[in-house]
């Protein structure tokens, strides 16, 4: 077989050893896909809540209530002790809560995707490393049979160059034999 042919046969099977790479999933993308319309209002409502702005609003109207009605600026709706204050911010805390809890089961569910995405990527990786480790193993099988081949083409190159120098041993002591041969005395051949 010639090398050239060995070389493609090599390739070829390097060839087989390729595989493709499922993609990598878009989880942020994929959430909001799910979201429903009540789960929007319920993050947007959570994130309102949970920012300053609303903090200081909740206290600049709680502050202007008790101002109006504490020091009878206009006719005072609801005298100490604020009990219709203390109803809606309870309703409000109730209210708030409830959304609230919305926000974290809607995270609550992100976060059992990004579990299930982080198994996917840890199943993926495993596969891969798998994929490698064969890619591997089959390349030192090949690189195994190339180096057989060069020691078997180097056995024979040092068996040829041994043939040689044998055959250039002989070539060398063939004239050293001949002048042993013209000491003897020559061989006269009768005249015609």
């Amino acid at each position: 077989m010639s090398i050239a042919r060995e070389i493609e046969d090599i390739a070829r099977d390097l060839i087989k050893h390729q595989h493709d790479h499922p993609p990598v999933r878009d989880l942020n993308r994929e959430v909001e896909r799910r979201l429903t319309f009540p789960d929007r209002v319920a993050a947007d409502f959570a994130r309102l809540v949970g920012s300053w702005v609303f903090v200081l609003v909740q206290v600049g109207i709680m502050v202007v209530w008790i101002g109006l009605n504490a020091f009878n600026l206009i006719r005072p709706w609801d005298r100490y002790p604020f009990l219709f204050l203390n109803f809606i911010l309870s309703v409000e805390v109730l209210v708030w809560v409830s959304v609230a809890l919305m926000s974290l089961n809607r995270l609550a569910d992100r976060e059992r995707l990004r579990a299930q995405q982080d198994f996917e990527l840890n199943v993926k990786g495993e596969e891969e490393l798998k994929a490698l480790m064969n890619h591997l193993m089959h390349q030192d099988e090949i690189l195994l049979q190339i180096v057989n081949r060069l020691d078997r083409g180097d056995r024979e190159m040092k068996r040829l160059a041994r043939r040689i120098e044998d055959v250039l041993q002989a070539n060398r002591e063939v004239p050293a034999a001949k002048p042993a041969d013209s000491e003897r005395p020559p061989i006269s051949l009768p005249a015609p």
